[in-house]
Protein backbone atom coordinates (compact mmCIF):
# COMPACT_ATOMS: atom_id res chain seq x y z
CA UNK A 1 0.00 0.00 0.00
CA UNK A 2 1.66 3.07 -0.90
CA UNK A 3 0.33 6.40 1.22
CA UNK A 4 -0.22 9.74 -0.78
CA UNK A 5 -0.73 12.93 0.32
CA UNK A 6 -3.50 15.98 -0.78
CA UNK A 7 -1.90 19.60 -1.96
CA UNK A 8 -3.63 22.22 -0.99
CA UNK A 9 -5.48 22.07 -4.04
CA UNK A 10 -7.18 18.81 -3.23
CA UNK A 11 -4.99 17.03 -5.61
CA UNK A 12 -3.01 13.53 -5.24
CA UNK A 13 -0.77 11.76 -7.48
CA UNK A 14 -2.07 8.47 -8.23
CA UNK A 15 1.78 6.05 -8.40
CA UNK A 16 3.03 5.41 -11.57
CA UNK A 17 2.39 1.30 -11.22
CA UNK A 18 -1.14 1.78 -10.96
CA UNK A 19 -1.74 4.42 -13.90
CA UNK A 20 -0.18 1.99 -15.80
CA UNK A 21 -1.79 -0.52 -14.97
CA UNK A 22 -4.99 1.33 -15.36
CA UNK A 23 -4.45 2.75 -18.34
CA UNK A 24 -4.14 6.61 -16.35
CA UNK A 25 -2.65 8.72 -18.55
CA UNK A 26 -3.31 12.88 -19.27
CA UNK A 27 -6.65 13.40 -19.73
CA UNK A 28 -8.06 10.21 -18.54
CA UNK A 29 -11.48 10.81 -17.23
CA UNK A 30 -12.14 9.17 -13.80
CA UNK A 31 -15.50 8.78 -11.89
CA UNK A 32 -14.87 9.63 -8.23
CA UNK A 33 -17.38 8.92 -5.62
CA UNK A 34 -18.16 7.66 -2.10
CA UNK A 35 -18.99 3.66 -1.19
CA UNK A 36 -19.15 2.22 1.85
CA UNK A 37 -16.98 5.05 3.13
CA UNK A 38 -14.34 5.05 0.93
CA UNK A 39 -13.26 7.40 -1.78
CA UNK A 40 -13.41 5.41 -5.04
CA UNK A 41 -11.65 6.81 -8.57
CA UNK A 42 -12.36 4.68 -11.35
CA UNK A 43 -11.03 5.11 -14.91
CA UNK A 44 -13.69 5.94 -17.35
CA UNK A 45 -13.60 2.78 -19.90
CA UNK A 46 -13.43 3.57 -23.15
CA UNK A 47 -15.29 2.93 -26.19
CA UNK A 48 -13.50 1.21 -28.25
CA UNK A 49 -15.51 1.07 -31.30
CA UNK A 50 -15.86 4.83 -31.18
CA UNK A 51 -12.03 5.20 -30.40
CA UNK A 52 -10.78 3.10 -33.23
CA UNK A 53 -13.68 4.93 -35.74
CA UNK A 54 -11.41 6.17 -38.54
CA UNK A 55 -8.25 5.30 -37.67
CA UNK A 56 -8.46 3.03 -40.82
CA UNK A 57 -8.35 5.54 -43.90
CA UNK A 58 -10.32 3.42 -46.64
CA UNK A 59 -12.23 6.39 -48.17
CA UNK A 60 -15.19 3.64 -48.07
CA UNK A 61 -13.34 1.19 -50.53
CA UNK A 62 -14.36 -1.86 -47.50
CA UNK A 63 -17.51 -0.94 -47.33
CA UNK A 64 -17.85 -0.62 -51.25
CA UNK A 65 -16.36 -4.22 -51.36
CA UNK A 66 -18.78 -5.61 -48.99
CA UNK A 67 -21.46 -3.98 -51.04
CA UNK A 68 -19.75 -5.94 -54.10
CA UNK A 69 -19.53 -9.02 -52.69
CA UNK A 70 -22.94 -9.30 -50.84
CA UNK A 71 -24.25 -8.30 -54.71
CA UNK A 72 -22.29 -10.87 -56.34
CA UNK A 73 -23.38 -13.88 -53.71
CA UNK A 74 -27.34 -13.12 -53.75
CA UNK A 75 -26.47 -13.44 -58.31
CA UNK A 76 -25.60 -16.44 -57.59
CA UNK A 77 -28.23 -17.85 -55.72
Amino acid sequence: MTIVTFTAKGQILIPAELRKKFGITKGTPVNVYEKENKIIIEPIKKDLVKAGRGLLKTNGRVLKNLIASRAAEEAEL
